[in-house]
């Protein structure tokens, strides 16, 4: 069984229809919430917490519900207070009542004025039942290398996500898409009483945000968004938006090794010694030892998808690993990506991780589409081509598409607020703002993801003003790196 550590990671690595028209009964998420002390260690004292009941499924508003959990911090000037912020948890799966938790020391400045409200979305709930079955990869992802190969990983795919959906006590399967969760989070206006909102979403929880702004324009008082993709764009096309930044990203970590002498690879060309690597492993997959997996075979693609980490980290600790790994590779050894890259590749080939994701139309199309988009890929980024592994793991999805990405009418939405990091997902969030008229979006120049909730200062004071005053930072506006 996975720990509930194991599946907040699993839950990190992780980026339709016509709606069934709701009965106009008011659920009784619309009733009043009954707040009380948190209890927990290291909870701030005044936090409060409250649940609320949603469907399962909105489109039969009276049939199995499902128990989100909620929390806030009351504003500290309350005869001042604006309203209520509700923060998006990503993920998707993360809670948002432990984001608050963490974040509330940085957050001061905001809960001034505002009630900073948190909930558990309908994912987190999913993951604290998640059933054997559901957690068992269905198989190792690999890139296929023909059509055959390509229905081969659909039909192991599709019979992991039906036993998955077999062995679902919840019945929440086929209801994760961001539709769905959008719809809890209109619930938790509800119950809070609020006519409208203000939104603090990162990462996955923008496709929410996205979401929400497509069903509830007329609720939305303001929407900062902080390293979220842009779902409107379609998964292939962000993956594409990201891989000149990945490769600016590699140029930072050679340029780093060629001035440190503790980089394995100093003194060698490392982009050169990096493509021999991975197009020698696509011909020839290196063998390694995984201390977890036992005897596995690396190929090119797996390099390429899962093994460089954008974040130095401490120290510059994953960059001298990174590079570590590179210099045994070459020589045979593959022992130091064994364990983090089939680890990760099997966690994007798990249904119970997937089925959070698939619904929000994730998958390629067929085999036709996924050679267009190596083809593409190859001419962006020799470096990092290959297929998008996101969008491989929901290949043999069973259920119909409940929200595929298309474009997002803007009238009645108001200017959008928006943080990324240069080294990564900027190019996401501010492909999602640019859609809406005078929104901006402020650029973090360093390594970082979710930068309110990392604590960086500058992304959050200006978070803070748009907040409290409606006040957008001017265009191109950059924070230094924290």
């Amino acid at each position: 069984m996975m720990t509930n550590r194991r599946r907040r990671r699993h839950a990190a690595l992780l980026i339709g229809l016509t709606l069934t028209a709701l009965t106009a009964a008011t659920p009784a998420a619309a009733r009043e919430p009954f707040w009380r002390a948190c209890a927990g260690p290291d909870t701030p004292a005044d936090l409060e917490c409250a649940a609320i009941e949603v469907p399962v499924d909105w489109a039969r508003p009276h049939g199995a519900t499902i128990t989100l959990d909620l929390a806030r911090l009351p504003a500290t000037e309350p005869a001042r207070r604006i309203g209520s912020v509700l923060g998006v948890p990503g993920g998707p799966g993360a809670k948002g009542v432990e984001d608050l938790r963490r974040a509330a020391a940085d957050l001061t400045g905001l809960r001034r004025r505002f009630d900073l409200v948190a909930y558990n979305p309908r994912t987190s709930v999913w993951l604290d039942r998640l059933p054997p079955a559901c957690e068992r990869p269905a198989t190792t992802l690999s890139e296929p290398a023909s059509p055959k190969e390509y229905r081969a990983l659909a039909e192991t795919m599709a019979k992991g996500f039906e036993a998955c959906r077999e062995a679902d006590p919840t019945g929440l399967f086929g209801a994760m898409d961001s539709l769905s969760v959008a719809r809890d989070m209109d619930a938790v206006r509800r119950a809070l009483g609020e006519e409208r909102l203000s939104f603090m979403a990162n990462s996955y929880g923008g496709v929410a945000a996205v979401a929400y702004a497509r069903l509830f324009p007329q609720r939305i008082r303001a929407m900062y968004v902080d390293g979220t993709p842009d779902h409107v764009d379609g998964w292939l096309d962000q993956t594409l938006r990201t891989l000149p930044v990945r490769d600016a990203t590699f140029t930072r970590f050679a340029a780093w090794c060629a001035a440190t002498p503790a980089c394995a690879l100093h003194g060698r060309d490392v982009k050169a010694t990096w493509r021999d690597l991975t197009e020698g492993a696509d011909r020839t997959p290196i063998r390694a030892t995984s201390a977890h997996f036992g005897e596995v075979e690396l190929t090119g693609w797996h390099l390429r998808s899962f093994g460089f980490m954008a974040d130095p980290g401490p120290e510059n600790t994953r960059w001298l690993a990174f590079a570590d790994a590179i210099d045994k590779a070459a020589r045979g050894d593959g022992s130091g990506f064994a364990d983090g890259v089939i680890g990760t590749a099997r966690v994007w080939a798990t249904p119970g991780i997937l089925a959070m994701t698939c619904g929000d139309g994730r998958s390629y199309t067929g085999y036709a589409q996924l050679e267009e988009f190596r083809r593409q890929a190859r001419r962006i980024s020799p470096d990092f081509q290959g297929a998008a592994f996101d969008t491989l793991g929901c290949t043999g999805w069973p259920l119909p598409v409940a929200n595929p990405s298309r474009p997002l009418p803007t009238r009645g939405l108001p200017p959008f607020l928006g943080a990324g990091s240069t080294w990564g997902d900027h190019v996401w969030t501010e492909s999602l703002t640019g859609r809406i008229p005078g929104s901006v979006t402020v650029a973090y120049d360093g390594p970082g993801h979710a930068l309110y909730l990392s604590g960086k200062a500058c992304p959050i004071r200006h978070a803070t003003s748009y907040l409290t005053h409606l006040r957008l930072p001017p265009p191109g506006t950059v924070c230094p790196a924290e």
